[in-house]
């Protein structure tokens, strides 16, 4: 396997770079952001229904515990499912949770969707189809598992791409994982690492029916345009769907659209009219409210101060929601303002890093140091990876430098014994604000994969709430904590030499990374 095989992606077209639309801001607070309303839907939560969490263990007893105690749904979206042992006891909570849901009723309501990418999830003998067949032999009426494969992997480069080469092409990357109500947004897969030391973020959105609904049926949209894997490990499409690599790829990347943008149109919608319901009612509410009795009250919901904007990114089906986001997020940002953006993989888009030189905002971007990069170490051309990452790094660094950029932007890498970074978003903080009012978190990595390739999807998190600010800011400054600011003497320690090679064939390869 030589490194002339990174070079056999190129086959496909590339994809050109959209700008997103000017946007007016609105004024004051948090409320400023309300403008993302417009693309997506906008749920209004109680601050006190989201918790941050910090660890990858933290992380892991958490899905154990959620698992356990569903009743009517286990949702679960992610590039794969691992095959250690601590992935086997996720598996054996779920057998043991649908075993017990039998028992409890003769026949379960519980529910269990599971949504993987094909070709990541086949690699090796023993893979995350391996590992979940025995659910689907056991309780095939409540589990099912969808394995996306990407419609751009096809034909003669379908064949001609080895395995674990073939993933460069295109994935499914979403991490969601909810349980009835209770939502975990995150970027860590199911796999061992990323419940041990393989550091990342995850935020859990508590008791929010409509939050769960939307990702439950978004799951749902993109399993219906995936192979379903059936319960002697082979896997077809749902009856009259196109299939995504022998069928007709426009068709395809069509009805997933249309799938896609269903869900996304009708949970805004019904959104709205509850809103004006809500709005409505509350008009009325101060003259009812003194007729209420004191209990009544209490039952009363609070009035939300956190706003939760959903926000897709799937380019081969023409979604490019994210990119819109997060491209008026950076254009928008004002003077003195800052913006803390971590990414695991630090391999901007040219809009991305236009916007980010050419704007006013403050800027502090947390990327891996080689050691805690997930490739470092790797056998073959995958063992070269970082030291691509590392040479990005460096152009990004002197471009900066040569616009007279170091004060406002800045760039510092995590690095901690024993571990690697996988986490990835960012955090607003309004000029003359201590605390963030804005966080993005989820599966995109602010790079040309998670804009172009492949399917992403995070939340915007909008708060008014000083607490919750409060948990935020304990979040980011707890990851830039392990970090070192980057200067010119970082690129000139032995460990940051790239071989010549690995500067040529960066420029050709970097889309797919």
């Amino acid at each position: 396997r030589s490194s002339w095989l990174l070079l056999a992606p190129l086959l496909t077209p590339p994809v050109p770079v959209i700008t997103a639309p000017p946007c007016s801001l609105c004024p004051e607070g948090a409320h400023r952001f309300q403008w993302i309303g417009n693309l997506v839907p906008e749920f209004g939560i109680s601050s006190s229904h989201v918790k941050v969490l910090s660890s990858p263990a933290e992380f892991y007893e958490l899905l154990k515990v959620q698992i356990k105690s569903a009743k009517q749904r286990v949702v679960m979206a992610s590039l794969y499912l691992g095959t250690g042992l601590l992935e086997q006891e996720l598996v054996d909570c779920l057998e043991e949770t649908l075993e017990k849901s039998l028992q409890a009723k003769g026949s379960s309501n519980l529910r269990v969707s599971i949504l993987l990418d094909y070709t990541r999830g086949s690699r090796g003998r023993k893979n995350s189809r391996t590992m979940l067949v025995p659910l689907l032999q056991r309780f095939p009426e409540q589990v099912r598992v969808s394995l996306f494969h990407t419609p751009n992997l096809r034909g003669l480069l379908r064949l001609l791409i080895p395995e674990r080469f073939n993933e460069t092409i295109g994935l499914q990357h979403i991490k969601v994982y909810l349980f009835d109500d209770n939502v975990i947004l995150s970027g860590a897969n199911l796999s061992d690492l990323y419940f041990t030391n393989r550091q990342d973020r995850y935020v859990l959105l508590q008791d929010s029916p409509e939050i769960a609904d939307f990702f439950t049926e978004l799951v749902d949209a993109i399993g219906d345009v995936s192979l379903q894997l059936q319960r002697d490990d082979t896997v077809q499409m749902m009856e009259g769907m196109v299939h995504p690599y022998r069928g007709d790829k426009v068709a395809y990347c069509e009805i997933a659209n249309r799938r896609v943008m269903e869900v996304i149109n009708s949970a805004r919608t019904r959104q709205e009219l509850l809103h004006a319901k809500t709005f409505h009612s509350s008009q009325q509410g101060s003259s009812l409210l003194s007729q209420k009795s004191s209990q009544a009250s209490r039952d009363l919901k609070p009035e939300p101060d956190t706003w939760i904007y959903p926000l897709i990114q799937m380019k081969p089906f023409g979604i490019q929601i994210d990119e819109m986001v997060t491209e008026t997020l950076l254009t928008e940002a004002e003077r003195d303002a800052r913006i803390y953006l971590t990414t695991g993989y630090f391999n901007l888009t040219q809009a991305y890093m236009d916007l980010i030189l050419g704007t006013r905002a403050e800027y502090r971007i947390l990327l891996a140091s080689p050691e805690v990069n997930g490739f470092f170490g790797a056998k073959g051309v995958a063992g070269a990876i970082p030291a691509a990452y590392v040479y990005i790094e460096h152009q990004f660094y002197s471009e900066v430098c040569y616009l007279h950029q170091q004060e406002r932007v800045q760039l510092q890498e995590y690095s901690r014994a024993g571990w690697t970074f996988h986490a990835k978003g960012l955090w607003l903080y309004l000029a003359g604000s201590d605390l963030p009012c804005l966080t993005l978190i989820g599966s995109p990595n602010f790079g040309y994969r998670s804009v172009h390739r492949d399917l992403e999807a995070q939340v915007a998190i909008v708060t008014e709430n000083k607490a919750l600010q409060q948990q935020l800011h304990q979040e980011q400054e707890q990851l830039y904590l392990c970090s070192g600011v980057v200067s010119s003497s970082t690129f000139e320690q032995p460990n940051r030499y790239v071989k010549l090679w690995v500067k040529l064939v960066t420029p050709l390869i970097k889309n797919f990374f």
